[in-house]
């Protein structure tokens, strides 16, 4: 294997070509691996004063192999990505090759790499390799390594049917997800979800109205750079076919939103909005929830990632938590 660091974001064109295709076989799967996200994020979120440098492996071949994207915040080094808005992050490698890229990583840390005093890799998930294979390679440089979890990401297994959803949860819940959404049919509720050839840039605007009428939590979270990330997001998604970005509509109004990914048989909750004025008695929120498990099982996806937060509607609705872990190396 052969292994080279590219300093700055130039990164993103030099391997414009070949960057999703080992994303979509790599150890951690997800859309926050692909181009058009990680380059999003650097483009419009990067830190004040931070540097990026990507670690690329290649084969014999010349095949690209594996890829690590770091940023240095004067000497704290994160995953490109870290920490907020990006709900999985790992290293972009084949899983035969992810314990030969760690070691070739760990070996221009501790010789060629910018200076640094810590490594903080946040929002590894549970099953990912990495997490056997960095504390070893931190051992083998005499570092200091901790693993702590980081955040909870809730999970519903789904079953064949909607029905049989239903009859796996909380008894009260279920009734309660019958009533409003034979009251949401009533009022004429109407579920759209955006289409190849639709306007996404105004619906996404249309969706980050509805976060910012939330919460003020979300009002305040969302800045200009969050915004973009979105907008840039949703257009490449919506391109190649994850982007799932659907509203419930009463009288032509859209009154809730959830921003999903539908990616690798997974639906993938990113955000959602809400306006709680309009039309607030009908439940509008857990409507949309409900209606967005009922299609992803009837288009036959395995399991909806509600992502990072123990909130407690999620739990309501059945899911079941998975871990993100913090790898922390110190020198």
């Amino acid at each position: 294997m052969q292994i080279q660091l590219i300093h700055g974001n130039t990164i993103f064109d030099v391997l414009s070509g070949e960057w999703d295709t080992l994303a979509c076989q790599g150890i951690t799967n997800t859309p926050f691996q692909h181009l058009a996200y990680q380059k999003a994020w650097w483009q419009h979120l990067q830190p004040d004063g931070a540097t990026l440098h990507t670690f690329v492996a290649r084969d014999e071949a010349g095949k690209l192999v594996g890829l690590l994207c770091l940023y240095n915040d004067d000497g704290l080094v994160h995953f490109n990505g870290c920490v907020e808005e990006t709900d999985y992050l790992d290293a972009i490698v084949l899983p035969d090759y992810a314990e030969a890229l760690w070691t070739a990583v760990f070996h221009h840390l501790t010789t060629s790499f910018p200076t640094w005093h810590t490594l903080d890799f946040c929002n590894v998930p549970q099953d990912s390799p990495s997490r056997v294979i960095v504390p070893h390679a931190a051992a083998q440089h005499s570092l200091a390594f901790t693993e702590t979890i980081h955040e909870v990401c809730p999970v519903i297994q789904l079953p064949a049917t909607f029905d049989e959803y239903l009859e796996s949860i909380d008894s009260k819940q279920r009734r309660e997800i019958r009533r409003k959404l034979r009251r949401a049919q009533g009022a004429e509720a109407e579920l759209v979800i955006v289409q190849p050839g639709d306007d996404v840039e105004t619906a996404v605007t249309d969706f980050l109205d509805l976060l910012t009428k939330s919460t003020f939590e979300k009002r305040d979270w969302l800045n200009d750079g969050r915004r973009a990330v979105f907008q840039d997001t949703a257009k490449a998604a919506l391109a190649d076919g994850s982007l799932l970005l659907m509203f419930i509509e009463v009288a032509g109004k859209k009154a809730s939103a959830l921003f999903n990914f539908d990616y690798n048989n997974h639906v993938l909750v990113y955000n959602s909005g809400l306006d709680p004025a309009a039309f607030g008695p009908l439940s509008l929120g857990e409507v949309l929830t409900a209606k967005a498990i009922e299609w992803a099982i009837e288009n036959g996806r395995t399991t909806f990632d509600f992502l990072r937060g123990d909130e407690a509607y999620k739990y309501r609705f059945g899911a079941q938590d998975t871990m993100v872990y913090k790898l922390h190396v110190e020198k």
